[in-house]
């Protein structure tokens, strides 16, 4: 079995039944990564991997902490036999770090999983996931940012993270959309 085929069916037992807007919004990261491999060439796999499983860790049996990318890179690292790469994509999936900062696991997260010293899939990453709606329907970074501050609350933990986050999420995004136009 493929890579692919492999993270969408372990993200699917996962979010499937216990979490299917979670499983739409995966989904729909992924069939938006799926898009980029005209400028990923040989990483349009590992991408998609990423992107499908990138919210695994808010599947009840492995949310442990309460922060999802943490809990979903410790299930991958200690209960699959997942990629590095992978894991630490997961883990580190759209500025993450910052986010286990407002949590108090910047030291759990930055010490078990370091970033992927490659931006270009960490941006891709960023792009395919804030230009996604949690129903899995595209959308304009600003807009998902927005409909992220407006569901958790401005003053929330993922609130001070997104505003935070958002200059870089923003950039990363203009980013992918300068290679893809340059590739088009």
């Amino acid at each position: 079995m493929d890579l692919t085929s492999w993270a969408h069916d372990l993200a699917r037992s996962l979010l499937a039944e216990p979490l299917p807007r979670r499983w739409v919004h995966s989904q729909g990261v992924a069939a938006k990564a799926h898009t980029l491999a005209p400028i990923l060439g040989d990483d349009a796999d590992l991408l998609q991997a990423a992107a499908v499983l990138h919210d695994i860790g808010y599947a009840p049996p492995i949310a442990t902490t309460g922060f999802h990318p943490l809990d979903g890179a410790r299930y991958l690292r200690d209960e699959t036999s997942a990629d590095q790469a992978l894991v630490r994509l997961v883990a580190n999936h759209s500025c993450a770090l910052l986010e286990a900062e407002e949590r108090g696991l910047r030291h759990e997260l930055q010490s078990e999983f370091p970033l992927l010293d490659r931006p270009d899939l960490m941006d891709a990453l960023i792009y395919c996931d804030m230009t996604t709606t949690p129903n899995g329907q595209l959308t304009g970074a600003p807009q998902r940012l927005a409909e992220i501050r407006s569901r958790y609350g401005g003053d929330s933990v993922v609130g001070r993270f997104i505003r935070r986050a958002a200059p870089d999420l923003l950039t990363a995004v203009r980013s992918v959309e300068r290679r893809i136009a340059a590739a088009a």
